[in-house]
């Protein structure tokens, strides 16, 4: 079978579909290119569908190229015949693969090796075939050499014959079976370190299915585990077990039979149950990590995507008590105008000249909005402002800073802002991420932001992967404008990346702004193929051709004219207008490059230009009467805006510094699934205080009200 077939019977496409994803990769073309503008050629696949095709190629290609190595190293031995090359060839998974492999993989000094060059392996298959009643007797004849006593030689013997059983195929898969479906993890306290394992009480003496082990459970134990903190353990009933493997080995009741039964029972406590546990070990890991990945791509996808304020004057204040409250104010395109600090907290409690100095700053820079970061006296600041009068009508918000601190020290944050402290840049973060959170975000390692769920605990590899695709996916999606963007947002851009983001902005600094796409044509060495694969998700507002302030892409350009000759109206009076665009019949302009979907993707551009997929910026009141945890009583309810979403709930900041939780079994009073199903990052609730734990600064909350 071709890979292309393998692939799309796994993904249950057709093979037409995936030879021309592959084609398309090889052709140069992205993701988000492929799934916006060649859907005629992938049969209308999404992005997931995509890049789930070119994700099972690569891992087909690995496979097989393990297996061509495993057929070369068996040949190199002399060992590989045809029914060996056939069973190595009808291999569908690496776990089988191996297996067949074990015997003729090279091996360490191994207790079987050295008995092997004592000469007894002889003795061993004296003893498997379970024919000899005295086995002492048949040991008699290899005592020589360096092997001094009968008991040794029946001792290496037994560790020969165990390596044997270790390596049998069926054995491994009646094993791998039984762990698969009757596998329990066990996790328990090690005693000594009680007090400083106090946050993993739930696992002192913990006992549940390993195939039931929901992710978060399972990364939590492998944490405690890691950190000394737990002894954790992946078992079946070997009783069980141990039945079947005897009925398969044991083919006697002499003495030679009892023999193999203590050579059994050694390969299965010392070398077949640790293989067996250790590889359902890795393969629940990898499945945990999956999941916990998953979550964190998708709260990220929401993060970046919340609802940007817009180009705004901006006053940005990244609160803070003795060291004061740094103040910037921004341009509305995000450049710096102000900064300096005021002291309306203790120590200095300088309320009032504070309070007047936001005034005139307001007053003087014409702030439209003021951001405030959500950390250390951010409640206390946001109450200052609202208390503060204004000669103008400003909205305010509370801004999540995650990462603000990260960009600050970051080397994009010096290179932007090298002149200026730390505390500026964070508070410049704070303010820009309220004008365009996605524009902002880009610019700061995703692990940074605090949205994942064991995000330390999972391999970093796939998660900086997955993220990178995500962070690709959503700026692609909303669109960019060419002459705001930094090129840290338009190294993101499909076919974009540092160099040619560089060269982008060097050019635009040269030119003054871009008024046509055309122009990228002229950036140095962005070639066709790279102007192909951006040009239809870069934006030029109030540029010559309204539709390159659209996700038209220029290719189709040629055909727009078509449809406004048809309707007989100019471009400029056309776009934006739903009802005349309703005149035309799509089916008059099918062509064989371009089919329905793709005209569909135009008309709606055509009907809405420019229109940005994310939802509208609302402010969220947090409750005044709650300052801290103190102030939390059960059965209270108040307003919350969500901050993370996990498997196991989500996490709820009412405007103190602790966030509540709400378990999955309080998200609503029906059954949930899972918890992206119900709510999203940056969704405003309605909460009741469940509990409060004041010790360990835990809230529990409930959204069944």
């Amino acid at each position: 079978m071709q890979i292309s077939e393998e692939v799309a019977k796994n993904n249950g496409l057709k093979p037409r579909q995936v030879d021309a994803v592959l084609s398309l990769s090889s052709e140069g073309a992205t993701v988000p290119f492929m799934a916006r503008y060649r859907k005629e050629r992938t049969g209308g696949l999404d992005e997931v569908q995509i890049q789930k095709i070119l994700d099972d190629y690569d891992a087909i290609k690995t496979f097989q190229a393990r297996r061509e190595l495993i057929i070369k190293t068996i040949d190199e031995q002399g060992l590989l015949g045809a029914d060996l090359l056939d069973k190595i060839n009808a291999c569908s998974d690496l776990n089988e693969l191996e297996d067949v492999y074990l015997p003729f993989k090279p091996k360490r000094k191994t207790r079987a090796e050295k008995a092997r060059q004592l000469g007894l392996e002889g003795l061993a298959k004296i003893i498997m075939s379970q024919h000899e009643g005295d086995p002492e007797k048949s040991a008699q004849k290899f005592v020589k050499d360096k092997v001094s006593s009968i008991q040794e030689a029946l001792s290496g013997a037994k560790d020969i014959i165990a390596e044997w059983i270790n390596e049998d195929g069926w054995t491994r898969k009646t094993a791998r079976t039984q762990f698969e479906k009757y596998a329990e993890i066990t996790s328990k306290l090690v005693k000594s370190k009680k007090e400083e394992a106090v946050k993993y009480t739930q696992y002192f003496d913990w006992n549940e299915s390993l195939k039931k082990c929901p992710s978060h459970r399972y990364l939590a134990m492998m944490r405690g585990e890691s950190e000394g903190l737990l002894r954790v353990s992946v078992h079946v009933d070997n009783a069980k077990l141990m039945d079947r493997l005897e009925q398969r080995w044991m083919k006697s009741w002499n003495a030679s039979s009892m023999l193999v039964k203590e050579a059994l029972h050694d390969a299965c406590k010392r070398l077949l149950l640790p293989s067996i546990e250790n590889e359902l070990r890795t393969i629940h890991k990898d499945k945990a990590d999956a999941d916990a990945i998953k979550v964190f791509a998708n709260n990220l996808r929401q993060l970046l995507l919340q609802p940007p304020v817009g180009q705004k004057r901006t006053l940005a204040i990244d609160p803070g008590f003795r060291t004061g409250c740094k103040v910037v104010c921004l341009s509305d395109t995000g450049d710096l105008l102000y900064n300096g600090t005021i002291f309306p907290h203790p120590p200095q409690k300088e309320r009032s000249q504070a309070q007047k100095k936001l005034s005139t700053l307001v007053e003087q820079y014409k702030i439209d909005v003021i951001a405030i970061g959500n950390g250390t006296a951010g409640r206390e600041t946001e109450q200052l402002v609202k208390h503060t009068k204004f000669n103008r009508k400003v909205l305010v918000y509370v801004v999540d800073e995650s990462g603000a601190s990260i960009y600050s020290a970051s080397s994009v944050g010096r290179e932007e802002f090298g002149q200026y402290d730390v505390t500026v840049r964070g508070a410049v973060s704070i303010g820009r991420r309220l004008m365009d959170p996605l524009a902002e975000l880009v610019k700061i390692d995703p692990k940074s932001i605090g949205v994942g769920q064991y995000q330390h605990d999972v391999d970093q590899k796939k998660l900086n992967l997955s993220l990178e695709r995500e962070v690709e996916s959503v700026v692609n999606s909303v669109g960019v404008d060419i002459n705001t963007a930094s090129k840290y947002l338009l190294q993101r851009v499909s076919g974009l990346g540092p160099q040619l983001a560089d060269n982008i902005v060097s050019y635009r600094q040269e030119i003054g702004a871009y008024t046509d796409r055309a122009q990228l044509k002229k950036v140095p060495r962005l070639g066709a193929k790279a102007f192909e694969q951006c040009a239809g998700f870069l934006r030029i507002r109030e540029g010559k051709n309204p539709l390159d302030n659209s996700a038209v892409h220029p290719e189709a350009y040629p055909l727009v004219k078509s449809m406004c000759r048809k309707i007989n109206l100019p471009l400029e009076d056309a776009i934006g207008n739903e009802d005349v665009w309703k005149q035309v019949n799509l089916n008059d302009f099918i062509s064989e490059e371009t089919g329905l979907p793709t005209l569909e993707d135009i008309l709606d551009e055509l009907k809405k230009p420019g229109r940005d997929p994310r939802r509208y910026l609302g402010v969220l009141e947090f409750d005044d009467s709650i300052k801290t945890i103190n102030d939390l009583r059960e059965g209270m309810e108040l307003p919350g805006l969500i901050s993370n979403v996990t498997n196991f709930g989500a996490f709820v900041d009412i405007g103190i510094k602790e966030n509540g939780l709400v378990h999955i079994s309080e998200l609503r009073d029906e059954y949930v699934s899972n918890p992206a199903d119900v709510v999203k990052v940056y969704d405003k609730v309605r909460v009741k205080v469940k509990s409060v734990d004041l010790e360990r600064k835990r809230i529990q909350l409930s959204m069944r009200l």
